[in-house]
């Protein structure tokens, strides 16, 4: 396994970029991988990846366990999903258009790569800004419930954001996000998200649909990269690089996929203003994985940053996009993630509204009694 800037050891996308590689890793190395993937979430899309490149046989008894045991967890998660999303097509089916799926479950509805073992806390769903109301009500009346009850929360979402506070069903406690759009209001990358759902898909079994596939590639960009938080963002960016992979060597998934892929999904970006999560999203799904992107997309159609804030940003992806884990940190991670952090808010707001809103929540933390923090 190779070591990245700094000298710390990410055992993971070395990996999953070559599984071919774990046939000739030592115990130690499989150790260390083994805990990276399951901090990362990638445990099981590693099983996965070994199973279909017939390298089970090389795993060492001491980690097929391990292996084994990410597979049950995410095959019962499939299931709940499947079992999730049925009651959410029942309370949304007089809602009058088809839910839009998001992220992971919309990766699990329509079959794709990215599903393999993938796990998810939650369930996002789109639907235009004028059937907001509608959706929660219906929600609602099946027992879903807002987990945020702070007045200011409240508005906050309603007010600025994309979506309406989580909503948690109050029997079997799993959640749902319910967006108009796929970024805030208030962002420096806004979007028309009508656009985005007008050219949505049907997937699965019709009660649902997805965004058609440039669509996915950039929300899901849009997510990992303006977002500002990085728990999930090896997980994320191999999401990209197995869409990619997909959309690109199979024209059976309809219009624009294919080798007509890339310039359709560069021409998207640049209509929809999504260039520069585009670019981040290509350059470091590429860097990581080995994903095949043309040198003519990263060179031309999509704008790299400037030669200051370029290797800058490099050396702050190059941290962030590390499993979470110990190994993989070194003395300048915490301040990568920290200006990643600040830089996503101030993705998602302008100043005169994100100093006054950050300020309020710092206050709130401080005075918040001890017993009502999170252990």
């Amino acid at each position: 396994m190779t070591k990245h800037d700094g000298g710390s050891a990410d055992m993971v996308s070395p990996a999953l970029a070559g599984i071919a590689a774990i046939a000739d890793m030592p115990l130690q190395e499989w150790d260390a991988a083994i805990r990276q993937a399951r901090r990362a979430g990638l445990l099981a899309r590693m099983a996965y990846s070994i199973t279909e490149a017939g390298l089970d046989d090389r795993v060492p008894p001491q980690a097929r366990g391990h292996l084994d045991a990410a597979l049950i967890l995410a095959d019962k998660h499939a299931r709940d999903v499947t079992r999730e999303l049925d009651y959410i097509a029942e309370a949304l089916s007089g809602l009058g258009v088809k839910p839009i799926l998001l992220k992971g479950a919309s990766y699990a509805v329509a079959g794709l790569p990215p599903s393999r073992g993938r796990l998810f806390g939650d369930i996002d769903i789109l639907v235009p800004r004028i059937l907001i109301g509608a959706a929660e009500a219906a929600l609602a009346s099946r027992g879903w419930e807002a987990a945020k009850r702070d007045e200011y929360d409240q508005s906050y979402y309603r007010r600025w954001m994309h979506e309406l506070p989580p909503l948690q069903h109050k029997s079997r406690r799993t959640t749902i996000d319910v967006h108009h759009n796929i970024v805030p209001l208030t962002s420096a990358h806004p979007v028309d998200a009508k656009r985005m759902i007008d050219a949505a898909i049907p997937a699965g079994s019709g009660n649902f649909a997805v965004l058609e596939p440039s669509d996915m590639v950039l929300h899901a960009a849009v997510h990992l990269f303006d977002d500002g938080e990085f728990v999930n963002g090896l997980r994320d960016l191999d999401d990209i690089n197995l869409l990619l992979r997909h959309f690109s060597g199979s024209p059976s998934s309809g219009p624009g996929t294919g080798p007509d892929f890339w310039d359709s999904l560069t021409a998207r970006a640049a209509s929809l203003r999504l260039e520069r999560p585009l670019h981040y999203a290509l350059r470091h799904a590429a860097r990581l994985f080995g994903t095949p992107v043309p040198k003519r997309i990263l060179r031309d159609p999509v704008p790299a940053p400037n030669r200051l804030v370029a290797p800058l940003m490099d050396f702050v992806f190059a941290r962030a996009l590390r499993p979470p884990h110990p190994l993989c940190r070194d003395r300048f991670t915490g301040l990568a993630l920290g200006f990643l952090y600040l830089r996503g808010h101030c993705l998602r707001m302008p100043l005169r509204l994100l100093l006054p809103h950050l300020l309020r929540k710092a206050v709130m933390r401080r005075f918040k009694p001890a017993e009502a923090r999170p252990a």
